[in-house]
């Protein structure tokens, strides 16, 4: 799931991967493959408000096997099984899309509370840095909020892909006046989409959130 890539800045500003918001600049090459809109360089911020696939993969390739294996269970993320699919094979680069590595919405919320009170094994740029590339929304009542979204679809009894049921997260926080709340939405749907479910979750919450807030 594209929300992984929040965790991934962490590791990577942590290892000196990245070094903040515009560094380091990776162009692309042919052999990433993907749509149209993906063929061009991508810095830090444009790869988590773009969800480019291929700078998530970059990253996890300079980081190493044993390293990200190492980040996922010191971070207590989901599962923290990064194997990847059948031959364990491909858990460097896509154990987090649709593959062995999965969280709850609960999970999420745990581990984006741990992020922000600081206790995660991360030192301060690292987590100022991911702050500062989470993308950032406008909501009503003086809300600001940041997060992160992320696609896939859920499985049938054989574990194939199901394309009638698409999911959709947004996970982040959700700040005013000095207020923090975390937050994690998950959409399951019964049909299929033109377009990534997550937008439509996003916007959903962005428009839902206020409302619910104003109630506690």
């Amino acid at each position: 799931m594209s929300t992984f890539k929040l965790p991934l800045a962490m590791m990577g500003y942590d290892a000196g991967v990245l070094k903040d918001e515009t560094t380091p600049r990776w162009d692309y090459q042919a052999k990433f493959g993907g749509p149209a809109r993906v063929k061009k360089a991508f810095d830090p911020t444009g790869w988590e408000r773009e969800s480019i696939v291929w700078y998530s993969q970059e990253i996890t390739r300079r980081l190493g096997a044993k390293r990200f294996d190492d980040y996922v269970r010191r971070f207590d993320y989901g599962n923290r099984d990064v194997s990847g699919g059948p031959g364990d094979l491909d858990g460097l680069t896509e154990s987090w899309l649709m593959s062995s590595l999965v969280i709850s919405p609960d999970e999420q919320a745990d581990f984006l509370r741990r992020f922000l009170n600081g206790k995660l094994p991360i030192p301060d740029h690292a987590r100022v840095m991911t702050q500062a590339i989470t993308p950032r929304f406008e909501a009503a009542d003086g809300w600001v909020i940041h997060g992160k979204t992320g696609s896939g679809w859920m499985r049938d009894a054989k574990g194939a892909r199901d394309g009638n049921r698409p999911i959709g997260w947004f996970v982040g926080w959700a700040e005013r006046q000095g207020r923090k709340v975390v937050f994690a939405r998950l959409h399951v749907a019964n049909r299929p989409y033109k377009e990534p479910i997550s937008f439509e979750t996003r916007d959903a919450l962005i428009a839902d959130l206020p409302g619910i807030l104003a109630g506690l």
